[in-house]
């Protein structure tokens, strides 16, 4: 490994020994025979390591090596000390050196020591560099991030955050739908009113009713008295709907017009009382299906998705991914009161390399149970949970140069839709976006192929 030492020995010949050996192994070196010009020289130049000698006239290398932990505790120091010497060289640990080699000193031992310093020096300058990046990068309120899709999606919350519009966010599962509506709300002259959330697929339908417009008392059997639904409880402010999608269609009309009138009729009442709310609304289910199939109304997905905002998933977002690591990191680290700087490099690789079907909330997931289980100051591949560990990704193979292993281009066309429809997550709007078909298109291809049955193509139904 590349790397620059500076060493440190009263022993001139010592000093050309071992920079003679380092140079044949391609580290470059400098010497100096006593401590005070190696101060100089450390001012002025830029060292990897410093390997110095314990026993020298003048400033000795216990000294020395204080001065630089004081100083600049990013370059690790190697000393040298007479074998046998067990007492000097923790002496030498205790003033912060890295590591220490006996005397005689073995070129082979000396080497692999000095290696390792300078890779932990590289992987400690990139774990500050990437602090100083997850402090300095692009945010959104709590949202983080600089790759070029979440730049613009900074840019179109900007300019959606202060109107009144309805907002649908869409995005596969775990990708930040509900930080993105608490930031367009923090954002948005509303923000000192109230922002109400409610999940749509965690109550029954009664409830949810009872829930969002209200009850009268007697209105049913447990209604023992008035309640303000949260359309009422957000008045001035925001309601956020999440899990759209799962709405139920009997209660479809109910919420459509009270959208459109900016009243709610609770239930058991005969009244409308007024409302004043910025809704937003989120959802990682293809409501353009799910209106062809009748499960949605088109004329309430008309009215929610005024503006649509769409998340990317975790991996199409680079190196983000590395920065929501570290974010992560220093968090949990804080929180459970461990010193773990960052990951190493082999880490940082697997995080790059797995597809995040979770999305961001895996990744947190992850990164959670990596530092608590890890027993050293960085992320080990060990500390992952096993699907990453042990992901190993996939590719389109369409063939190779045997002419007996060709594929017609039925078969082609065959795994390709495939291969998007996986891609997508079986979102069949975007997989025909992509494909660049109409959705009428798709459906009969996948019919052609074997991939579909008649009742999921909507060209075959009568209205």
């Amino acid at each position: 490994m590349p790397g620059r030492v500076l060493i440190v020995d009263d022993d001139q010949s010592m000093c050309e020994l071992i920079e003679a050996d380092l140079s044949s192994r391609g580290i470059q070196s400098e010497w100096r025979t006593s401590a005070e010009e190696a101060i100089r020289l450390i001012q002025d130049g830029h060292f990897d390591v410093i390997l110095t000698d314990l026993q020298m006239p003048g400033l000795n290398g216990l000294a020395l090596c204080e001065r630089i932990v004081a100083n600049r505790p990013d370059i690790p120091v190697v000393v040298m000390t007479a074998f046998g010497s067990l007492e000097t060289a923790v002496a030498a640990i205790r003033a912060g050196a890295y590591d220490f080699v006996s005397k005689p000193v073995e070129m082979d031992v000396l080497a692999l020591t000095l290696q390792r310093a300078i890779q932990h020096r590289s992987l400690s300058e990139q774990v500050r560099v990437l602090s100083e990046r997850v402090q300095q990068s692009s945010r959104y309120s709590k949202l983080l991030g600089e790759s070029p899709v979440m730049r613009r999606l900074f840019d179109e919350l900007r300019r959606v955050a202060d109107t009144d519009a309805s907002v649908l966010i869409t995005g596969e599962s775990g990708t930040g739908k509900e930080l993105v509506a608490h930031a367009l709300h923090e954002q948005s002259r509303r923000r000192d009113q109230p922002f109400v959330a409610i999940n749509c697929a965690a109550l029954p339908e009664p409830l949810l009713e009872s829930e969002l417009f209200g009850h009268k008392r007697g209105a049913f059997t447990d209604a023992v008295a008035d309640k303000r639904g949260l359309f009422l409880q957000a008045n001035g402010g925001t309601l956020f709907l999440d899990e759209l999608g799962e709405f139920p269609l009997t209660l479809q009309p109910k919420l459509l017009r009270a959208l459109e009138s900016r009243a709610v009729r609770p239930v058991g009442s005969e009244q409308e009382i007024p409302f004043d709310v910025r809704l937003i609304a989120a959802t990682n289910r293809d409501l353009d299906t799910a209106v062809e199939e009748k499960r949605f109304r088109e004329d309430l997905y008309f009215r929610v998705n005024v503006i649509q905002i769409k998340l990317p998933p975790l991996r199409s977002r680079g190196t983000d991914i590395l920065l929501l690591a570290q974010h992560y990191l220093e968090q949990f680290a804080a929180s459970n009161s461990k010193q773990i700087v960052g990951l190493s490099d082999a880490t940082a690789q697997k995080l790059l390399d797995y597809e995040w079907p979770g999305n961001v909330r895996e990744l947190r997931n992850a990164i959670e149970r990596a530092v608590a289980l890890t027993r050293f100051d960085r992320i080990a591949v060990d500390d992952l949970p096993d699907k990453i560990r042990n992901y190993r990704g996939t590719h389109l193979e369409l063939g190779g140069d045997n002419p007996s292993d060709l594929l017609s281009m039925e078969e082609v066309e065959r795994r390709y839709i495939q291969h998007v429809l996986k891609v997508t997550r079986g979102n069949r709007t975007q997989t025909a976006q992509i494909l660049g078909f109409d959705r009428k298109t798709l459906y009969r291809k996948l019919k052609q192929l074997g991939e579909d049955s008649n009742e999921n193509d909507p060209s075959s139904r009568t209205s």
